[in-house]
């Protein structure tokens, strides 16, 4: 039975990290928000990620500076101390996340069930969110606003970019059909061959397409963009390092086709609408694969799960993660080229040629 039979007067979201997760979350809170006009949503976040969302429409956000350790925790905490909510979304099993929690008030505190909790989230709680069938982070999330009431379920993201970002991410585009290439993750070992990315350049290239890089000013990926650029027979645009990440989201936005690794612009791509295709195989991409595209996924993550437990997919948990730091290896450029085929040909993305 549902929490709330009308809309309540506030919720607290708590949704820390990383920007994948939390445009995920922006798809649920747009649907409580759908549904209950009134409701007043404040949602803790953090420090980057509120570059992204802290101006969602008529959302309260509180930003979360862990590194400032605990004088972080007290900031959160002071501004919520003579508050109260009706219920708290605890959608992030980190034990940080979960010491936020003990500074917001709230009826209902929920949270994940035993399938999907960890960290000891269970003692930070008073209500469990029973886990949906799909293993997919999203649905998770969708879970929680169906224990509330929700039943309106419109799945969609309005995430505001300036005109400034706009007509910055149009400026790079210049009016030509352009693969956004977000080559790097931040977790190395999640990333892709600098000659596999060539090649793939080369070709949709050769197709008629422009290719723009784009990426964080972190060094692994800054890194692995030179190296790509540095394999590479054509030209390619190096944005990596150079736009913020409202310019990054307007970029994508701008594009005919995102090619990435299990990383934030993934999903970041599905919150505007443009395709893409996932490069996967340290996770499972029904669980963390770019929602709406999940069927043009390139994955060798089964084939190296089974590899690394000798046991079959169907035996594993969901949950299940690849450790072999040169999985990502065994993706091969042919199979990427012929995702990219697919996925033209499906959704009618057309090049200059």
């Amino acid at each position: 039975m549902a929490l709330f039979s009308k809309a309540p007067n506030s919720i607290c979201i708590l949704r820390l990290s990383a920007i994948g997760d939390v445009c995920n979350a922006t798809s649920v809170v747009q649907m409580i928000q759908a549904q209950w006009p009134s409701t007043k949503i404040t949602w803790i976040m953090g420090k980057l990620e509120a570059q992204l969302l802290g101006d969602l429409d008529n959302i309260e956000v509180i930003s979360f500076d862990k590194k400032k350790g605990f004088k972080g925790y007290l900031e959160v905490w002071s501004l919520l101390k003579r508050r109260k909510f009706d219920a708290l979304l605890h959608m992030q099993t980190a034990l940080r996340a979960s010491i936020v929690s003990l500074g917001i008030k709230a009826k209902y505190k929920l949270g994940f069930d035993a399938q999907r909790s960890s960290d000891m989230q269970s003692l930070f709680i008073n209500h469990k969110v029973p886990s949906p069938s799909s293993p997919h982070v999203l649905d998770g999330f969708i879970a929680f606003a169906k224990e509330l009431g929700i039943i309106k379920m419109p799945l969609h993201w309005v995430i505001p970019m300036s005109e400034q970002d706009e007509e910055w991410a149009k400026v790079k585009i210049s009016n030509k059909p352009t693969v956004v290439i977000v080559p790097a993750a931040s977790k190395s070992y999640k990333n892709w061959t600098a000659e596999g990315y060539a090649e793939v350049i080369e070709y949709v290239v050769a197709k008629g397409f422009q290719v723009i890089l784009a990426g964080s000013p972190a060094q692994v990926e800054v890194d692995l963009a030179a190296d790509v650029v540095k394999h590479c027979q054509v030209d390619v645009i190096n944005l990596v390092g150079h736009s913020s990440l409202k310019q990054m989201l307007a970029l994508l936005k701008e594009s005919k086709l995102v090619i990435a690794p299990d990383t934030g612009p993934t999903h970041m791509a599905v919150a505007v609408n443009t395709p893409v295709v996932g490069l996967y195989a340290h996770h499972n991409p029904q669980r963390t694969g770019p929602y709406l595209y999940r069927d043009y996924v390139v994955s060798a993550y089964q084939e190296a799960i089974e590899a690394e437990t000798g046991k079959v997919l169907a035996d594993l948990s969901w949950r299940s993660r690849v450790k072999d730091k040169t999985a990502m290896q065994r993706i091969q450029a042919t199979d990427v080229i012929k995702m990219v085929d697919k996925i033209s040909a499906e959704l009618s993305i057309q090049s200059s040629n």
